[in-house]
């Protein structure tokens, strides 16, 4: 009786605990609250940088706790094939499971260096060649089956994931862009609407990622994996998991993508350190706005046919978002603009 008791005041503990290490952080979004758009983009950029650095040779150990098979302790979860393969197999060799850069690091150049080479946020165990046939690409549907992968295809240009991790791949992609934006020598990543993007600082294809975030919401093995990462090893969170909506209110939705077209517009010097200069060639004046890194807006107004200056002399160094739009705001582009010390 008194063992029985003993196993149940055990299961008890476990469960307490499970639940307590499963709660997102009380206040952890406040800062985003009630922003859209590139104001919410800022917010969680400053919410989730300055995690701390994994070193690339630890990620053999973080993967296996990450991935790892709730039905198998002693497997991970190869991300697009997925099959359950033994923790211990892991290197180099066929038939081992090797560390998969979703963002592919050559996007950007960052390799295997922190904080981006390491981020265990986009890095998950796949099979040593179907990460090789996934190469750089870029995300998008269609193509041929991919040997070893079912439910994958891919083509020259791009790769598709199998269903159950469509989203999974999505808020990935999503938090990167979010989460490297150029500061203190880290890459600037960009999500864009098209493929073939290698070896730019960019990926794509945003139609299609946001279309895989909407159908395949996160599950529990994607949710946990969020909190193993942020309890143990990074402390900071994919915020896209804990609220997929976010993805919508930054870059738009299924039904909501527009091809913008290629305004005529020049925006120099970039970096700025005292006057930044928009021209714009457009037949018709154009609205703008200037956003600090905080998401705070600090200046907007009318562009003009020609040339106009924005006054960025007494702003701090740092950085800063433009957005022009066309007068009904159907039509916008975002520029990172960089302030430097005035003269």
């Amino acid at each position: 009786m008194v063992r029985h008791l003993h196993k149940l005041g055990i299961l008890a503990l476990v469960l307490l605990v499970s639940g307590l290490y499963a709660q997102v952080p009380a206040g952890y979004y406040n800062a985003a609250q009630g922003k859209t758009g590139a104001q919410l983009k800022a917010a969680l950029h400053n919410i989730i940088k300055d995690h701390k650095e994994l070193n690339y040779s630890a990620l053999w150990g973080i993967l296996s706790a990450t991935d790892e098979d709730p039905e198998n302790h002693n497997n991970v979860i190869l991300i697009y094939s997925g099959i359950s393969r033994a923790k211990s197999k892991h290197g180099g060799n066929i038939g081992d499971w090797n560390r998969e850069h979703v963002w592919a690091k050559s996007h950007g150049g960052f390799g295997t260096n922190p904080p981006a080479g390491t981020d265990v946020h986009h890095i998950r165990p796949a099979d040593v060649k179907v990460n090789g046939l996934r190469g750089h690409l870029d995300f998008d549907s269609g193509g041929s089956p991919v040997p070893g992968a079912p439910g994958c295809y891919m083509d020259n240009n791009s790769f598709e994931p199998r269903d159950a991790v469509k989203g999974d791949v999505a808020r990935m992609i999503f938090y990167m862009a979010t989460r490297y934006e150029g500061d203190n020598g880290e890459p600037d990543l960009e999500v864009v609407d098209y493929v073939n993007t290698f070896p730019k600082p960019e990926m794509g294809k945003l139609s299609t990622l946001l279309q895989w975030n909407a159908q395949d919401p996160p599950d529990d093995f994607e949710r946990h994996r969020n909190n193993v990462i942020y309890y143990d090893y990074q402390h900071n969170r994919n915020p896209y998991i804990d609220h997929p909506g976010y993805i919508q209110s930054i870059w738009g939705g299924p039904s909501a993508i527009k091809k913008n077209p290629e305004l005529f517009l020049s925006v120099y010097p970039n970096p700025v350190a005292d006057k930044l200069t928009i021209e714009n060639s457009e037949q018709y004046p154009m609205d703008y706005k200037m956003y600090n890194s905080l998401g705070l807006l600090i200046a907007s107004g009318k562009l003009l046919k020609g040339r106009n200056l924005v006054n960025m002399r007494e702003n701090k160094p740092g950085l800063y978002y433009l957005m022009v739009m066309n007068e009904n705001g159907r039509w916008t582009k975002q520029y990172k603009i960089f302030k430097t010390t005035s003269n």
